[in-house]
C-alpha cells in the first residue's frame, strides 16, 4: 500500500516514511502543496495525509485534487478552524500532528487496514426486477410510458403487491426526478388533521397553532405527491383535494388567499374506488379526476413465475440486512412456494423469507407456511373445515379482501378476542373496530384482551 504524505517538515515526513516503511507500507513525502490545485494528489496511491503545508486550504480545492482517494489530516487539535476544515474536506480522520511518530505510525496502520478490509457490497439491485413473468414486465413498460407524462396516476392492486413502489418508480423515471417525493398514508392520519397535513394552516387558525406550517401538498411543490389508501380519505378532505386538482392551487386553513402549486399526484388504494363512488362513499367526481392513468398491479398469486426468483432475491437480500450467509431455498419449499395463495402478497413472502432465514437449519433454507393460513391451496396444505356460521366455499372460488375479512370474523370471533382477530388479520383493533362498523358486524361476545 502506498500513502502520500504532505507536511512542511522535512524530519517529520522521513520518520514517518521509515517507520512506515518497517510495516511494508510506502510513505511518499511532500513538503508543499500545489496552492492552485492542478496536481491531482491521488495519483499512485490509496492514502493522501494532509498536515502542516503552505499552499491554499481551500477545502474544495483540496477535495477536488485527491478525489476520489481518500484523505486524512495531521493537524493540531487545538486549531478549530484545521478541524472544522477538515470536515469540509472531507477528511476520513484526523490526528495530533504534535503527538509521536510511533503514535501517527499505528493510525495510520489502522487506516490503511481499514482502506484495505474488502467492504461488503449488497447484493444485487434495491428492487425486484421481472425476467419471467410477461405481466410484470408489460406493467414495467407501462410504467414508463406513464412517467412521461404529468397526468395523475391511480395505482390499484391487492394489499402488500407493491403499489409504492411503482409510484417510486415513475417519479424516478420522470423529469421530476430531482424534485421530492412526499408520500401520505391517507388511513394513518386522523380525520380530524387530513386538512391541515395536506394543505398547511396559518398562526392562529385553531387553538395549538402557534406558527404557520406548509401543508404537504405545498412541500412537493415541482415534484410528486403520493396518496396511498386514497380510499380511506374523508369525504370534507376529498371535496380540497378536488379543487386543488382542478385549479391547481391551495389554501391554507386559516388562510384568505391561494398558493399556486405544481405537483403531480400519484394515489393507490386496494379497495374499488368505483364501487366506493356507486354508494357515495368516495365523490364521484373525485374518482373520474384521478383515474386518468391506471397502473394495475398483479396479486403475487398471478405471478407464478416470480414466486421462486423473487424468494430467492429476498434471501440475499435481507441475509445481507441481518449479517447471515445466503442459503439456496430446498426444492419441496419451491413447491409449497409456487402452490401457495399468497393471500398478502409480497409482503407476506418477505416476511416467510426472513423468518426461515433465521429459524429455519441446515444447508437449505426450509419454508415455514402456516398450516391456518388462508389462501393455502388444497394440494399444499389441508382446509379447514368451514364453521356453521358462514356458508361453505365452492370450489374455485376466490374471495375479495372484504369477503376474506367478513368470513375469518365470523368464523373465528367466539374463539379469539378482538387483540388476537386484529393481530391474525395484520390489523389494529381500531382499524377492526372500523371494518365491524362498515360491514354491519358488531361483536355478538365481549372477550377482555
Amino acid at each position: 500500500m502506498r500513502i502520500r504524505l504532505i507536511d512542511s517538515c522535512p524530519k517529520l515526513c522521513e520518520d514517518i516514511r521509515i517507520a512506515m516503511a518497517a510495516h511494508h507500507i510506502d510513505v511518499v513525502t511532500d513538503t508543499q502543496l500545489d496552492p492552485e490545485g492542478r496536481e491531482w494528489l491521488g495519483g499512485e496511491c490509496e492514502l493522501v495525509v494532509i498536515g502542516d503545508h503552505d499552499g491554499d486550504k481551500n477545502p474544495e480545492m483540496l477535495r477536488r485534487a485527491c478525489w476520489p482517494t481518500p484523505l486524512a489530516r495531521l493537524s493540531n487539535p487545538a486549531d478549530t478552524h484545521a478541524t472544522l476544515a477538515a470536515g469540509r474536506e472531507g477528511a476520513l480522520d484526523i490526528h495530533d500532528r504534535s503527538a509521536s511518530v510511533q503514535q501517527v505510525t499505528q493510525w495510520l496502520k489502522q487506516l490503511c487496514s481499514e482502506l484495505a478490509t474488502p467492504k461488503a457490497e449488497p447484493p444485487r439491485g434495491k428492487e425486484f426486477r421481472s425476467t419471467s413473468c410477461a405481466a410484470m414486465r408489460a406493467l414495467q413498460s407501462m410504467i414508463l410510458r406513464v412517467a412521461q407524462t404529468d397526468s395523475t396516476v391511480l395505482i390499484t392492486g391487492e394489499t402488500g403487491t407493491g403499489k409504492e413502489l411503482a409510484a417510486r418508480q415513475v417519479h424516478a423515471a420522470s423529469k421530476r426526478r430531482s424534485a421530492p417525493l412526499i408520500t401520505v398514508n391517507c388511513a394513518a392520519i386522523p380525520d380530524t388533521l387530513i386538512e391541515s397535513e395536506l394543505f398547511g394552516y396559518e398562526k392562529g387558525a385553531f387553538t395549538g397553532a402557534t406558527s404557520n406550517r406548509i401543508g404537504l401538498i405545498e412541500a412537493a411543490d415541482g415534484g410528486t405527491l403520493f396518496l396511498d389508501e386514497i380510499g380511506e380519505l374523508p369525504l370534507a378532505a376529498q371535496a380540497r383535494l378536488l379543487r386543488f386538482l382542478q385549479e391547481g392551487e391551495i389554501r391554507q386553513i386559516g388562510s384568505v388567499s391561494t398558493k399556486r402549486v405544481n405537483v403531480r399526484i400519484i394515489c393507490a388504494t386496494h379497495r374499488d374506488l368505483a364501487q366506493l363512488a356507486a354508494k357515495n362513499d368516495f365523490r364521484q367526481d373525485l374518482f373520474y379526476r384521478i383515474d386518468v392513468l391506471r397502473l394495475d398491479i398483479p396479486p403475487l398469486r398471478d405471478r407464478a413465475e416470480d414466486i421462486t426468483e423473487m424468494a430467492q432475491w429476498f434471501v440475499e437480500q435481507l441475509a445481507f440486512k441481518l449479517g447471515i450467509p445466503s442459503r439456496p431455498i430446498s426444492t419441496q419449499s419451491q413447491r409449497l412456494m409456487t402452490d401457495y395463495r399468497w393471500p398478502r402478497n409480497v409482503r407476506e413472502l418477505q416476511n416467510v423469507i426472513e423468518r426461515a432465514l433465521v429459524i429455519s437449519s441446515g444447508p437449505n433454507l426450509e419454508i415455514d407456511l402456516p398450516d391456518d393460513a388462508p389462501g393455502a391451496s388444497a394440494d399444499a396444505k389441508e382446509t379447514p373445515p368451514a364453521s356453521e356460521s358462514t356458508p361453505p366455499m365452492e370450489a374455485g372460488e376466490e374471495l375479495s379482501l372484504e369477503d376474506y375479512f367478513q368470513r375469518f370474523v365470523l368464523e373465528h370471533q367466539e374463539a379469539m378476542n378482538e387483540t388476537e382477530l386484529a393481530q391474525k388479520l395484520g390489523i389494529s383493533r381500531k382499524c377492526l373496530w372500523e371494518r365491524r362498523q362498515r360491514f354491519g358486524m358488531p361483536r355478538s361476545k365481549q372477550k377482555s384482551a
